[in-house]
C-alpha cells in the first residue's frame, strides 16, 4: 500500500518543541497523573469525601504486599484531585476474641455537619463518618458481612471505630458496600447497600447514621451475569429542566467474563428507587475492560458529580506485570451530567476540569486534510503521557484508524467504523498480553454515533492506562496495556479521504506524581 500522501490545502501545525525519542522511566508502566499508591496492592476507591478545603481519597489497600489480601483503607488527600499527599493508613483490619479477623472492605464516608450521630464534640461541624463493610473471616473462611462506622475528629488522619458495630447486619456474608448520602428532603440519611449474590440493592434510612430501618429492595435488572457491588446513587439535572436520579451498579462487563460497570435512570422518593424503564438492555458506563467500583464523591463544594473508578479488572488484576513494589492505579475522576441524545438520556463522562491546568501544549492542528495509506499521518509527537484531543470528518473513508503508543512492533489501536458506527478499542498488539490468558482477550466495541457528520475524540494515555472519552463523553472505553516498546509514536490512517477537522495534544510526562 501507498503512504498516506497529505492534500496540498493549508496545513495549520503549532508545535512548541521538535519531536523525541523518549527515554523510558526506570518504572515504565507506573503512571504519571493517574493515582498509583505509595507502594504495594490497592483496588476500589472508598469514602470519597470533600472537608476543610481537601479532597479525601480512601481506598482498598494491602500494606503487606502487591497482591489482594489484609485489606484497609489507604488515605490521599487534595486540594485540586491534581496533587495528592499520600496519608498514613486510614483503618486497618483488626482481631476478635472469637478468632475471627475482620478486614475493612468498600464504603463510604460522609460530613456529619450537624452532628447528627453525637460522636462529636458540640459545636463540632466537620467531623467525618466512615462506613464500612466488616468482611469477617475465620480460618480462610468467610464468617460474615456487615456495616460498620468510624469516626473521625481530624480530617481522616485517625479513627475511632464505633464501640456499637455492626450498626447493620443482615446475617449474610454477601451484604457490603455502603454509600451513605443526605436526603434533604426528609432531612435523613440514606444508606444503599448490595446483597450482591441476588443482584439487589437494598436502601436503609437513619436519622442518626448509628440506628438504621429498611426502606427498599431493588434489582435483577441489567447485566445480572456477576454479582453487583459498590451501588452508588445521586440525583442530576436534566437538559432543559428537572432531574433524574442515578443509580450506578458494579457488576458484569459487555464481554461476559469480565467486570463492568451499568448505571439506571429513574426517581427515588426517599424510599423507593423506581426506573424509567425496564432495562433489559444494560447501559454500560465504560465499554472498556478496566473501568470497575466507581463511586462518586460526597459533599464537593461547587456541586459538581465527580467520579472515581479503579482501573483495573478482576480477571487478571493480581498478574498486571507493574512488579512486586505497586499494583493498581485509578482513572482520573469524571464530571458526570446527563445528555440529550437521539436514544434519549444518557449518562456523559468527562475528565475532571482541573486536568487543563497541567502540562504544556506541545502540538495544535487546526486542519488537516488526509489521503489513504498504510503509514498514515504521524503526529510529531513522541510519548507516553498525554492528553489528545481531535475531530475527524470521515468522508469517503469507510475505517478510521488511530494509532497509540506505537513501536515497530507494538501499538493500541482505536479504529471507527462508519457504516457500523463502531468504535473498536484493541490491545492485542499493545505489548505485554501474555502474562495472562484473558489479558489478551480484549476488543473493546461500543455504538458511536457520528454528530453532525463527525467523531470528536479525547485521550488519555499514560503509560499504562488508556481512557478514551467518545463525543464528549457520551460513550468511555478504559484500557491497561502494557508496552515493552517505549517509541510512543502516534499515527492517524484512513482507508479513504477524510479530515482531521482539529486537533490538541498537551505533554503530561512532566505533570505531577501522585
Amino acid at each position: 500500500m501507498n503512504r498516506l500522501l497529505l492534500c496540498a490545502l493549508p496545513l495549520l501545525v503549532s508545535i512548541s518543541s521538535p519531536a523525541q525519542t523518549p527515554v523510558p522511566a526506570a518504572d515504565p508502566y507506573r503512571p504519571v497523573y493517574h493515582f498509583t499508591g505509595p507502594k504495594n496492592w490497592i483496588n476500589d476507591a472508598n469514602g470519597l469525601v470533600y472537608s476543610n478545603g481537601q479532597y479525601n481519597l480512601f481506598y482498598q489497600y494491602n500494606p503487606q504486599s502487591a497482591q489482594p489480601g489484609h485489606l484497609a483503607w489507604g488515605h490521599a488527600t487534595s486540594p485540586d484531585l491534581l496533587r495528592w499527599t499520600h496519608q498514613p493508613v486510614a483503618l486497618t483490619e483488626y482481631a476478635s476474641p472469637d478468632g475471627s479477623n475482620t478486614m475493612i472492605f468498600s464504603g463510604s464516608a460522609v460530613v456529619d455537619k450537624d452532628n447528627t450521630s453525637g460522636l462529636f464534640p458540640a459545636g463540632k461541624t466537620d467531623g467525618l463518618v466512615a462506613f464500612y463493610t466488616g468482611h469477617q473471616e475465620r480460618a480462610g473462611a468467610v464468617v460474615a458481612q456487615h456495616q460498620n462506622l468510624a469516626s473521625s475528629q481530624d480530617g481522616g488522619r485517625t479513627w475511632q471505630r464505633y464501640a456499637g458495630n455492626p450498626v447493620l447486619d443482615i446475617g449474610s456474608k454477601e451484604f457490603r458496600d455502603p454509600k451513605v448520602f443526605w436526603y434533604a428532603p426528609q432531612q435523613k440519611w440514606v444508606m444503599a447497600t448490595v446483597k450482591a449474590d441476588r443482584q439487589q440493592v437494598y436502601l436503609y434510612e437513619s436519622k442518626n447514621l448509628k440506628n438504621w430501618t429498611f426502606l427498599s429492595r431493588w434489582g435483577r435488572a441489567g447485566n445480572t451475569v456477576k454479582e453487583w457491588e459498590c451501588p452508588d446513587l445521586f440525583e442530576l439535572p436534566v437538559p432543559g429542566g428537572g432531574t433524574k436520579w442515578v443509580l450506578l451498579i458494579s457488576a458484569g462487563n459487555p464481554v461476559e467474563q469480565f467486570r463492568g460497570q451499568q448505571y439506571f435512570l429513574g426517581h427515588f422518593d426517599g424510599k423507593t428507587f423506581t426506573p424509567d424503564q425496564a432495562y433489559e438492555e444494560p447501559a454500560y458506563l465504560d465499554f472498556g475492560k478496566d473501568y470497575f467500583a466507581a463511586v462518586t464523591f460526597n459533599n464537593v463544594p461547587d456541586g459538581r458529580r465527580l467520579l472515581v473508578g479503579w482501573a483495573n479488572d478482576w480477571a487478571y488484576a493480581q498478574a498486571v506485570p507493574t512488579g512486586t513494589e505497586w499494583r493498581g492505579s485509578f482513572a482520573v475522576p469524571r464530571e458526570l451530567s446527563l445528555h440529550r441524545t437521539a436514544a434519549g438520556l444518557v449518562l456523559a463522562q468527562q475528565p475532571l476540569a482541573e486536568l487543563r491546568r497541567l502540562g504544556k501544549e506541545t502540538l495544535t492542528v487546526k486542519s488537516r486534510d488526509l489521503k489513504p495509506g498504510a503509514a498514515g499521518y504521524e503526529l510529531p509527537f513522541r510519548g507516553e503521557s498525554y492528553d489528545l484531543e481531535l475531530t475527524l470528518k470521515p468522508g469517503k473513508a469507510n475505517l478510521l484508524t488511530l494509532n497509540l503508543l506505537q513501536s515497530a512492533d507494538e501499538k493500541t489501536v482505536l479504529r471507527y467504523d462508519v457504516a457500523k458506527q463502531e468504535l473498536t478499542l484493541d490491545r492485542r498488539q499493545s505489548g505485554n498480553v501474555a502474562f495472562h490468558p484473558m489479558f489478551a482477550m480484549s476488543l473493546e466495541t461500543a455504538k458511536v454515533p457520528l454528530r453532525d457528520g463527525q467523531l470528536q475524540l479525547r485521550l488519555l494515555v499514560d503509560k499504562s492506562v488508556v481512557e478514551v472519552f467518545a463525543q464528549d463523553g457520551e460513550t468511555t472505553l478504559t484500557d491497561l496495556v502494557f508496552p515493552r516498546q517505549h517509541t510512543g509514536r502516534i499515527t492517524i490512517v484512513t482507508d479513504g479521504p477524510a479530515q482531521l477537522t482539529s486537533l490538541r495534544l498537551v505533554d503530561l510526562s512532566q505533570s505531577v506524581t501522585p
